[in-house]
């Protein structure tokens, strides 16, 4: 059984990211009492922003899926900065924050946040269970086809 958010990960035959750095004035988590807010993860890969461009146009539902999934695992890396990478201190994710740049008249946002909300279900289990909110907006930052923002709760 995985002890840490990096043996869960790896298990699922996945590689956690190291945290990515803030791009701008803003940090890239808060702890207020047990809830845990994750800034927006933008889908990247080893060479920076990937899956650019537009859901509905030049980026396929399939490639969106993955670019969430991006971002789940940049969020998962944030949440393993914030807890020393401990699977214990996960009561449970409350929520995450699906952001789709959207060509006019695409309508799958649901289906993208999909490939986020699917690993982190596999990751946590029944805790990974969450709330969410997908839509569609004109352009994401550099381009990108994804960003997720979370919030979790923290054991006391």
């Amino acid at each position: 059984m995985p002890k840490t958010i990096a043996e869960a990960v790896a298990a699922l035959g996945h590689e956690l990211p190291a945290a990515p750095a803030p791009a701008a004035n803003y940090v890239p988590y808060v702890q207020a009492g047990n809830l845990l807010y994750v800034s927006g993860q933008i889908s990247q890969d080893r060479n920076g922003p990937a899956w650019l461009g537009h859901l509905g146009d030049t980026v396929s539902l399939e490639d969106g899926q993955k670019a969430a999934q991006a971002c789940a695992l940049a969020i998962l890396a944030q949440v393993a900065a914030a807890t020393g990478g401990d699977l214990a201190r996960i009561r449970r994710v409350a929520k995450l924050g699906v952001f789709v740049a959207s060509a006019p008249g695409f309508t799958q946002q649901p289906q993208v946040g999909n490939g986020a909300s699917d690993l982190i279900a596999a990751v946590f289990g029944d805790k990974g269970k969450h709330a969410r909110a997908a839509v569609g907006v004109a352009a994401l930052p550099r381009g990108v086809s994804v960003e997720v923002e979370a919030i979790i709760e923290l054991e006391g």
